[in-house]
């Protein structure tokens, strides 16, 4: 579903991403895992157009994506789900999630997949009404993941859904994803949180200063001791 090819990014003159290739397959969950500064985030914003390679390809379900915008991400299948959330604070939880389905025109699906996400996060539905920023900061993940999920996108990048919550909504938010697995999206997870990342994923792709340094089944990596001493606190 998606090839990424020998990219190179740059900020400025800072070389972020080297020579960078992998592929996430239909039906996936894909993790790429790795410390802060290692580049993931900068991987995710190249493939939906906010930052652009140097070097290289990106092909999203065999289309290259070099002349395309950002905006023409969303109508191809693709939802980014941004690292700090970035909800529309004024709007409420109602209007963010219909914001997500702003290309749709199905009312009746609209309304449905407004049930689904609704079903995954039930307190999103007890805050219908609610500017979103007033929310907490695991609402607003929750309703940042449902505003992607209400654009019926192949594949979903999400970038740190688990960054800055407590335990216990940390390993609700895995669970949600898990569940969006099972339906059918597939899902380009960058996450420093590895151990609960190579927990629900089916490959992953070990990131250190800008280059792949390792890949392979997340559950191999999971138990690799090289992984876990660098990676997951031995």
């Amino acid at each position: 579903m998606l090839k990424v090819e020998n990219i190179d990014v740059y900020y400025d003159k800072i070389h972020a991403i080297k020579d960078v290739s992998f592929n996430v397959k239909k039906g996936e969950v894909v993790t790429l895992i790795g410390a802060n500064g290692a580049g993931k985030t900068t991987i995710l914003k190249t493939i939906s157009k906010l930052m652009e390679p140097s070097h290289g390809v990106i092909l999203f379900e065999d289309q290259p994506l070099n002349k395309m915008q950002p905006h023409q991400m969303i109508y191809l299948g693709m939802a980014h789900v941004p690292e700090g959330r970035r909800v529309f604070a004024k709007m409420s939880v109602h209007e963010n999630l219909q914001m997500g389905a702003y290309i749709r025109k199905d009312k009746a699906g609209i309304e449905s997949d407004l049930e689904k996400v609704f079903n995954y996060f039930p307190r999103l539905k007890e805050r219908i009404n609610q500017p979103a920023g007033t929310l907490s900061g695991g609402e607003q993940q929750m309703l940042a993941i449902g505003r992607a999920l209400m654009s019926k996108p192949k594949l979903m990048l999400m970038d740190e859904p688990s960054m800055g919550l407590a335990p216990i909504l940390v390993q609700e938010i895995f669970n949600i994803i898990d569940t969006i697995k099972e339906s059918g999206t597939t899902i380009l997870l960058v996450e420093q949180n590895a151990n609960q990342a190579l927990q629900i994923a089916d490959r992953a792709y070990v990131l250190e200063t800008g280059k792949i340094i390792n890949s392979g089944d997340a559950k191999e990596l999971l138990a690799d001791d090289t992984i876990r001493q660098a990676y997951l606190g031995g």
